[in-house]
């Protein structure tokens, strides 16, 4: 981790600006180039990684153009630029809700070894926050269970089931309650496929497969607006490339086309 610093405009590298949940995006991308090439002299910054071989630097704050949401950068064909907004949103957004303790009401500064705020009143320790949620796709013989959430009622995409953890849960004991609670199924087999920070806005994705077991659909209505089984052949719209749903949405087509060619 670097210590914050006042720039001169001689510094190079990637320029993440975010405020509010939000990164500029000037062109659709990342800026790159020297500091005072966009009128950052003078500004707070501080280098929060490497992408390309060039420091990733964080300025916090608002652009009057181009400040926008960083799913566009989901599609990259470099998993590591979507990563590295992430870490620059979520770090904005930390720096900006903790400015003060909320032991003791004192200001907070920057720890100059990790990502974190100190008080030098009580010497509380604050970290930025990331909420755990899984996310599972299941499979009953050749079909996927895909959802529309209520959230995505205007764009008519379908998806497979998510929800957070709660406390003293396994993640498994997660995936369980959640896919019983959204759609009154049981499952089996869960298995880990992989994970995928997901900074909208502070979550750790973690996904699984499953297999049905028993039950008939009954959706919860503050979750869901409908949930059927498709078979893979004939799938509504789906999350794009780069989100790990797509991901579990492909890998299950490949399991429902071995049942087909091979059965259990």
């Amino acid at each position: 981790m670097q210590q914050q610093i006042i720039l001169t405009g001689n510094e190079q590298g990637h320029w993440f600006v975010s405020q509010n949940g939000r990164l500029w995006l000037p062109k659709g991308d990342v800026p790159y180039g020297l500091a005072h090439d966009f009128g950052f002299t003078g500004n707070t910054a501080q280098i929060i990684g490497e992408f390309q071989g060039q420091s990733a630097w964080l300025i916090c704050k608002e652009m009057k153009h181009g400040m926008g949401t960083i799913r566009p950068l989901l599609g990259s064909t470099d998993q590591t630029l979507f990563l590295m907004a992430g870490r620059a949103v979520q770090l904005a957004e930390f720096y900006r809700s903790h400015k003060y303790c909320g032991y003791c009401g004192h200001e907070m500064h920057h720890s100059e070894t990790e990502w974190c705020y100190l008080c030098a009143s009580c010497h509380q320790r604050y970290y930025p926050q990331i909420s755990p949620s899984i996310i599972v796709a299941i499979r009953r013989n050749n079909q996927i269970l895909l959802a529309k959430h209520t959230r995505h009622r205007a764009d008519n995409l379908y998806t497979v089931l998510a929800g957070f953890v709660e406390v003293g849960e396994t993640m498994e004991q997660a995936v369980t309650r959640e896919v019983f609670e959204e759609s009154k199924i049981k499952i089996k087999n869960i298995r880990y496929v992989t994970s995928q920070p997901w900074p909208f806005p502070n979550s750790m994705m973690m996904a699984y497969l499953a297999d049905y077991d028993n039950g008939d659909i009954d959706i919860d209505p503050n979750e869901l607006v409908e949930a059927n089984w498709y078979h893979y052949n004939e799938l509504p719209k789906i999350p794009e490339y780069g989100t790990v749903a797509r991901r579990l949405i492909e890998d299950t087509v490949i399991l429902c086309r071995q049942y087909d060619e091979y059965g259990e």
